[in-house]
């Protein structure tokens, strides 16, 4: 029997473990869909990725901007009346349910400076478009109820 991992990289960091036969492990390490669909990360981002955990462990201030950001970006846009999903995460979808308007509000926004995108079908099932905002720890609460404020006017 041997064992393996099959690390993946994505929005977090998990590893499946595998121990079998020879064979078996073998077998999945050729077709599985870990190994099918991605492509060994270049050094500057395996680089970025470990400052990345480097700053996350020597302090909690970025995480803690981030929810405050989010929270701060959730409670104004609720209080506006848009519906948006999840709860505390920071990826904030806005929902809109139609993919003409959630095209068109994600346009608008450009222009006035604010990078959003829509989501519609075949990405979101039919019927559930979206436009999609990401906080950050480097927002600062000006810039978001800027965003908030041409949500608003748009």
């Amino acid at each position: 029997y041997v064992e393996t991992a099959f690390p993946q990289f994505t929005k977090q960091w998990y590893q499946r473990r595998v121990r079998g036969p020879k064979e078996v492990v073998e077998l999945l390490r050729q077709r599985s869909r870990p190994y099918l669909f991605s492509n060994t990360m270049p050094p500057a981002v395996v680089g970025a990725a470990l400052k990345v955990f480097e700053l996350l462990t020597a302090s909690s201030e970025l995480p803690e901007l981030v929810a405050r950001n989010t929270s701060h970006f959730r409670t104004r846009m609720t209080e506006a009346g848009f519906t948006l999903s999840g709860t505390e995460h920071p990826i904030v979808p806005v929902m809109l349910y139609d993919a003409a308007l959630a095209s068109s509000i994600a346009d608008e926004l450009l222009k006035k400076g604010i990078y959003v995108i829509g989501f519609s079908f075949p990405v979101v099932p039919k019927g559930l478009a979206r436009i999609r905002v990401q906080m950050s720890g480097a927002h600062t609460l000006e810039q978001i109820d800027r965003c908030v404020d041409a949500f608003i006017e748009v």
